[in-house]
């Protein structure tokens, strides 16, 4: 090869199987709010966003978990839902929102 390497030298990315993606997740708190995330339309503002590989599976499984319920939505439209939720949570709910302790409990763990 002209690379000079051999093709076994090639690391493989190990993926999970189908039963570890559709497994089942722990449900988390119900909120009501008129929030609502955009949907499905162009978006103009753009942010990046890294991911370890373990939070992708988990997006990757939600957006599988919806599908088997009938629900079609991809990996962007749900973190838009999943923001307009902890933010309608952060409005209601201030220093006790889920957001607000969660990342409270990270900076302790942290510091």
């Amino acid at each position: 090869m002209a690379s000079g390497r051999s093709r076994g030298s090639r690391s493989r990315v190990s993926l999970p199987g189908v039963a570890e993606l559709l497994r089942p997740s722990a449900r988390g708190p119900v909120i009501e709010t008129e929030r609502q995330a955009s949907g499905r339309e162009a978006h103009p503002q753009k942010i990046t966003v890294y991911l370890s590989g373990a939070e992708l599976i988990d997006l990757e499984r939600a957006r599988l978990a919806l599908r088997s319920y009938g629900i079609s939505a991809d990996r962007g439209r749900i973190v838009r839902e999943a923001l307009a939720i902890l933010l309608a949570d952060l409005d209601v709910s201030g220093e006790s929102s889920l957001v607000a302790r969660r990342l409270r409990e990270g900076r302790d763990s942290i510091g």
